[in-house]
């Protein structure tokens, strides 16, 4: 997968370039990065790269003209041998918020222009002309896009083939199925006084595995009951939260 990336801060970057399950993807060549820094698209010597807001207001912009050059250059170098040019990303406040559905779907394309925005943002004509969506970590601001994109960029690899060592792990991962994951536990048995769940030391993979489902579901129910309400529960799904919710509730009356 390609990533073409318009950023006043290539640097930042190498958080993601050089470490752990991205760094080692970007070293086999699973995925690659180019910058494109809209300072190099720039006409005056100072290379000024922000300009105030017509109608005034607090902060700057960033300036159109070599901005809308950078997506342009980025957007040509990701063209694909099938002519597909790469989907145009904004990192935004602004935009739908980020998941793994989209994520999902994001992790086919075979390549991605990512625009990271900085000062108050950018022009509404080059969003209007240059780029194809805008999507947003949540409701808060960070100081410019480059964290969002490295996090969305760092959740696309994951999904790559090859990209982990284990590929269910990627299945497994919470809101993969629309839940969260089930405890884990690892050496050693006993903690602090906790003691490991005695299914997960049965050998019974059944079992182990039906306890997994029935902690998926419970801990999606107690922390995120907004996810739960969206996924559609079979009979034994229903079985296993209704008792894992008299368990919790008994636990609780303790």
């Amino acid at each position: 997968m390609r990533f073409s990336v318009v950023t006043l801060f290539p640097e930042m970057f190498t958080a993601i370039t050089d470490h752990g399950i991205s760094g080692r993807a970007v070293k086999t060549g699973l995925v690659s990065l180019n910058y494109f820094n809209p300072r190099d698209y720039t006409s005056d010597r100072h290379r000024t790269v922000d300009d105030k807001p017509f109608g005034g207001g607090p902060g700057m912009l960033m300036k159109t003209e070599p901005l809308a050059r950078a997506i342009v250059a980025a957007r040509d170098s990701s063209v694909a041998t099938d002519g597909d040019a790469g989907h145009t990303v904004y990192l935004s406040p602004q935009g739908r918020r980020l998941d793994q559905a989209a994520i999902q779907d994001m992790a086919l394309r075979p390549g991605l222009v990512l625009v990271c925005g900085r000062y108050q943002g950018i022009d509404a004509r080059v969003l209007e002309t240059e780029v194809d969506a805008e999507w947003s970590l949540g409701d808060f601001i960070l100081s410019g896009g480059e964290l969002a994109a490295m996090a969305l960029i760092d959740a696309l690899i994951r999904l790559q083939p090859g990209a982990l060592g284990d590929e269910d792990s990627a299945r497994q991962d919470s809101f993969s199925a629309g839940l969260l994951h089930c405890p884990q536990y690892t050496r050693p048995r006993s903690y602090a006084g906790h003691e490991v769940p005695p299914v997960l030391l049965s050998g019974d993979h059944s079992a182990i595995a039906r306890w997994q489902r029935q902690q998926s579901l419970g801990i999606t129910w107690l922390k995120r009951p907004d996810l739960l309400a969206a996924v559609a529960l079979s009979k034994e799904d229903q079985e296993l939260l209704t008792q894992f919710q008299q368990d919790y509730r008994a636990a609780l009356d303790e």
